[in-house]
């Protein structure tokens, strides 16, 4: 019986937290996500068509991933406060 009760408790919070997020959140999120992809897009074709020697392409090719990883992080974050 106490399993019953901690498993229907357990079922109305998860309920509750996911009506909490409202279209406009979504929306954000969806347009943070296209993007972080369109940008991650581009980095990798900057990558695939470097023309400069490896350690300067190598170097490009980290500070894409710092900036995508940052984004990534930041748009995180954002996602996480708005649904307080």
């Amino acid at each position: 019986m106490k399993n019953l009760i901690l498993i229907m408790a357990i079922l109305s919070v998860m309920t509750i937290a996911q009506a909490e997020e409202t279209v406009s959140s979504k929306a954000k999120e969806t347009a943070h996500d296209v993007k972080r992809e369109s940008k991650k897009g581009l980095h990798r074709v900057q990558e695939a068509t470097c023309t400069e020697n490896d350690a300067k392409c190598m170097a490009k090719k980290a500070g894409n991933r710092v900036e995508e990883g940052a984004d990534y992080t930041k748009d995180k974050v954002n996602e996480a406060t708005d649904k307080k």
